[in-house]
C-alpha cells in the first residue's frame, strides 16, 4: 500500500538541523512539514521564515507549509517567494477574512494550494474550499504543541472527507498524534499522507530509516 510520509520539523533537532535534513532524506521521507505559529492564531511560536528557508536549502524534497497565523494573506507572499514551484502551503480558513483569496495566491505562485481543519472545525464550514484546495490536512489535535493526545471524534469527521474526496478532487492527509496504528487503521480507507512527529518518528533513539521502513512494511 502507498502513502506519503511527511516529517514534522518542529520536532527535529535544531542544534544538528543539516545531519537531521539528511538523515531523514536517506532514510526515505516523502516531504519536511513546517509548522509556522506567530503566538496568536495559536498560543506557541515554533518554525520561522529562515528555518523554512534553511530546509528548503538543504533538500530537494517537497516542503508542505503549515501556517498557523493570523490573516496569512499579509504575509503570504515572504513565504511564496521563498518556496519552490510544488511545494504544499496550507492555511487556517478561520485565520482569514477571505480564505479563498490567499488560496489563489499560493496557485498563481505554482504552488499546491491546501486547507488544515481543527478539530473543532467542521466540514460543512469550509465545504465549498473544498473544491479550490488539492490538500486537505485534519489535525487530530488541537494546532500549536507537539506532543498531545488524540480526538476519538476527530476519525468522524475524516470519514466525511473521504467520502468527498473524489467528487471534490482533493488528497486528504493525516496530522497530530500520529501512531503506527493510526496509519494501519486510516491508510487502507484512503488517507494519502501522515504528519509523524514525536509520537512515532523522533526521539525514538533508532535511526529513522529504520523507523520509516518499518512503518511502510507494516502488513495491511
Amino acid at each position: 500500500m502507498k502513502f506519503e510520509l511527511n516529517a514534522s520539523m518542529m520536532c527535529a533537532n535544531y542544534g544538528h538541523m543539516a545531519k537531521e535534513v539528511r538523515d531523514l532524506e536517506e532514510g526515505g521521507i516523502d516531504s519536511f512539514h513546517i509548522d509556522i505559529m506567530d503566538g496568536r492564531y495559536v498560543p506557541n511560536f515554533a518554525m520561522g521564515l529562515h528555518d523554512m528557508k534553511f530546509i528548503a536549502s538543504a533538500t530537494t524534497k517537497p516542503l508542505d507549509v503549515h501556517l498557523m497565523i493570523e490573516h496569512p494573506n499579509n504575509r503570504i507572499d515572504l513565504f511564496l517567494r521563498n518556496l519552490r514551484e510544488g511545494d504544499t502551503v496550507y492555511i487556517h480558513p478561520e485565520a482569514e477574512y477571505h480564505p479563498s483569496t490567499t488560496l489563489q495566491k499560493i496557485i498563481d505562485a505554482g504552488m499546491v494550494p491546501g486547507i488544515a481543519i481543527n478539530p473543532g472545525t467542521s466540514v460543512e464550514t469550509v465545504y465549498e474550499m473544498l473544491r479550490i484546495v488539492d490538500k486537505v490536512l485534519v489535525m487530530s489535535v488541537n494546532p500549536g504543541n507537539a506532543g498531545q493526545m488524540y480526538r476519538p471524534y476527530v476519525g468522524h469527521k475524516i470519514d466525511k472527507l473521504l467520502s468527498l474526496k473524489d467528487e471534490m478532487e482533493f488528497e486528504l492527509y493525516w496530522d497530530g498524534a500520529c501512531s503506527m496504528n493510526k496509519i494501519k487503521e486510516f491508510a487502507p480507507k484512503g488517507i494519502k499522507g501522515f504528519v509523524l512527529g514525536t509520537t512515532v518518528l523522533f526521539g525514538k533513539d533508532r535511526p529513522y530509516q529504520d523507523i520509516l521502513s518499518e512503518i511502510r512494511n507494516m502488513e495491511f
